[in-house]
Formats: C-alpha cells, structure tokens, sequence
C-alpha cells in the first residue's frame, strides 16, 4: 500500500494564509486560541481532506517518579548559541509493543522528552501495564481504532465501536480517557468528530520506520525535514526506530528544538 508524502501543515487564526519555511499557513482564531489543522493529501484517494482542531483542555497522569517535565528538558547535548527554541513533536503508532515500547520509554525518560502514543485496542488489551506506564510518566496517549482499520471504509456503527472500545479500555487502565485519535492510513470521516469528541492528529514528516530497518536513513529523513510544529510519525515497534530515537532526539536539540506532546503543537 502507498502511503503519501505531501503534508502541509496549517495554523488557525483570524482566516489569513501565510508562507513559513516553504509550508502553507491557513490562520484563524478559535474562541481566543490558536490551533493547527492538517490538511493531508492522500495518495490512495488522491483526494485533500481537511481535519480542524477544536480548542480543548487535556490532562495527564503524573504519579511516577520518572515522569516527564515538558519544561526543563535537560540534556548533555549543548544548543547553539542564538539558536531560538521551536517546538517539535515525536508520535508513535501501533503500540504498546511488549519490547520496543518499554525501551523507547527508557529513552525518553533519560533524555526528559514527552513523547505521544497512539496505540491500538488490542494491543492495549495484551499489555495494559505498559499502558499504565505510559500514562503514569506523563506521556500522551491517542487512539488509533482497535484493530488497525481503515475507518472511512467502515459503516459508521463499527467506525465508532473500533474508537469507543479503544478509549473506554484506556480510561479502565489509566483512570483516564484520550481526546485525541490518529486514524490509520490517515484518513477520517468527519462525521465522527462531534459525536465521538476526538480530534484526528496526523502528521508531517513520514519517517515510513516500518519499511526499512536503516537506521542511518531514518535519522537523516528526520533530521533533514524538521521544522517547527511538525509532527514525527514514528512506530514503537522495531529496534531500528528505538535505535533512531535515540540518535535523533540530540541532534534536534543541538538545533534548538524543544520535544512536547502533540497538543502542545496543535493547541497555542
């Protein structure tokens, strides 16, 4: 299956479009508060789909003693000097995974980065202890449907029962649920928006992680692409991402960028 490429990135405020390190900007204001749409062209349709966040709130669980603070990221790796801060967000999918997610995690938790997991039902099903400890580090967490499905293919009762079933199982194990879903393969049905209360997160730079097993070639793509307020796809499910993960969290450092969660990108 093809995936695609070609992902533009857009901030909402006050309806004016801008041009920013080559990447379209749609601006527009949302009860006071800026948020980021996707606005994503998918090959297998070769159609553009638009997905708009809505301004909401969101917590996360804190109750490890090796969680995560967004706001002092320490690390050996120095910035250059005059290097302003831009915010930048890592995203796995597919998870947990019963190997690489925990070491993926231990990586994270060393280097003080909070990550994002969109993770799938029966995968949280399997291994709702790392799920615990996701959340428990103050990491995000988002849906990814149950079983992997491609929801615009769905009838819409089994749309919605692939996303509920995943973030009521969620809430059971965290004490919390998730407002935020990535749906597989990047394609949405507007339609469940509302009445699921989610807002869809996709991304802008494609590592394509599990498709290759070259670390070398992840860590570049990654390097090469980042600007500020993208979002990284990766999959918490192969050494080579725990490998590249490791190696690229420095080098954007070193270029001034600051790891958040992907509300933090999406929501000013």
């Amino acid at each position: 299956m093809r995936r695609w490429r070609s992902v533009l990135t857009a901030l909402i405020l006050c309806g004016a479009c801008v041009e920013l390190s080559g990447k379209r900007l749609l601006k527009r204001d949302i009860d006071g508060r800026t948020a980021t749409i996707l606005l994503t062209t998918a090959t297998s349709e070769n159609t553009w789909t638009t997905f708009e966040a809505e301004s909401r709130s969101i917590g996360s669980a804190t109750n490890s003693t090796d969680t995560v603070d967004p706001h002092a990221q320490e690390s050996s790796t120095e910035i250059s000097a005059g290097t302003e801060t831009k915010r930048i967000a890592l995203t796995f999918d597919d998870g947990p995974h019963p190997v690489c997610t925990p070491l993926i995690l231990e990586v994270l938790v060393r280097e003080n980065v909070p990550a994002t997991f969109f993770l799938l039902g029966e995968n949280v099903e399997l291994y709702g202890d790392i799920v615990k400890e996701i959340a428990a580090r103050g990491h995000l967490i988002g849906n990814h449907t149950w079983h992997h499905v491609q929801i615009t293919t769905l009838p819409l009762e089994e749309a919605r029962a692939e996303i509920l079933e995943t973030s009521e199982l969620f809430e059971e194990l965290t004490g919390q649920g998730t407002e935020y879903v990535r749906p597989p393969f990047g394609t949405w049905n507007p339609d469940l928006e509302d009445e699921l209360d989610l807002i869809p997160v996709m991304w802008s730079i494609d590592t394509l992680d599990w498709t290759t097993e070259n670390v070398d070639r992840i860590v570049e793509q990654v390097t090469e692409e980042a600007s500020e307020n993208d979002i990284i796809l990766m999959h918490d499910s192969y050494e080579s991402t725990v490998q590249a993960v490791e190696r690229i969290i420095p080098l954007l450092r070193a270029e001034g960028f600051e790891f958040v969660t992907v509300d933090q990108v999406i929501m000013d």
